[in-house]
């Protein structure tokens, strides 16, 4: 395994030819350039300038050369803050070109729910997102190994008949609050 810092984590999403997807499971992260807007979505304050430029920009480049990017985000319901938050601002993420879903953790087997985030890029490679204990992005661990990669690719297929567009469950999510 290759292990890269928090400040090189963009170097695959270059790289990518084809795919990139993200296997998200945790229900909150201790990011800290979201940190400010997550407190101010909590208490109902208005939100802070939140820059998500870089991020949106990576993505409408990967779209425009043919790479699709999609994810899935395993959720506990009801949602704890920090996906109530992820909720509101996900909508931009769409419109640069991400294709994001959420599947409630109720809803499927615990059995095929990954314990671990990941990217899966290209079907030939795995990027783990590390973490300290407190949560905090510890930068990713990459991996070709044919056994992984054959792993993350069967979770995307298991989990995506029962994954809900990003604008139909933001509908759905809505209706129950």
């Amino acid at each position: 395994m290759e292990f890269r810092g928090v400040d090189d984590w963009v170097h695959p999403f270059h790289e990518c030819r084809h795919s990139a997807f993200h296997m998200e499971v945790r229900d909150s992260y201790a990011e800290p350039a979201e940190s400010e807007a997550l407190r101010r979505f909590l208490n109902n304050e208005p939100p802070p300038e939140y820059d998500k430029s870089d991020w949106l920009g990576l993505i409408r480049d990967m779209t425009s050369r043919g790479v699709t990017v999609s994810r899935i985000r395993v959720v506990t319901v009801p949602h704890v803050g920090y996906q109530r938050w992820l909720l509101s601002v996900t909508g931009e993420n769409v419109e640069a070109g991400e294709d994001i879903r959420y599947v409630p953790r109720h809803s499927v087997d615990p059995e095929i729910v990954p314990s671990d985030d990941w990217w899966l890029f290209d079907d030939e490679s795995v990027v783990f997102n590390l973490a300290h204990l407190d949560g905090k992005p510890a930068g990713t661990g990459t991996t070709t190994d044919p056994g992984i990669v054959a792993y993350c690719r069967e979770v995307k297929n298991k989990l995506w008949p029962f994954a809900t567009p990003y604008r139909d469950y933001y509908v759905d999510s809505a209706n129950t609050r």
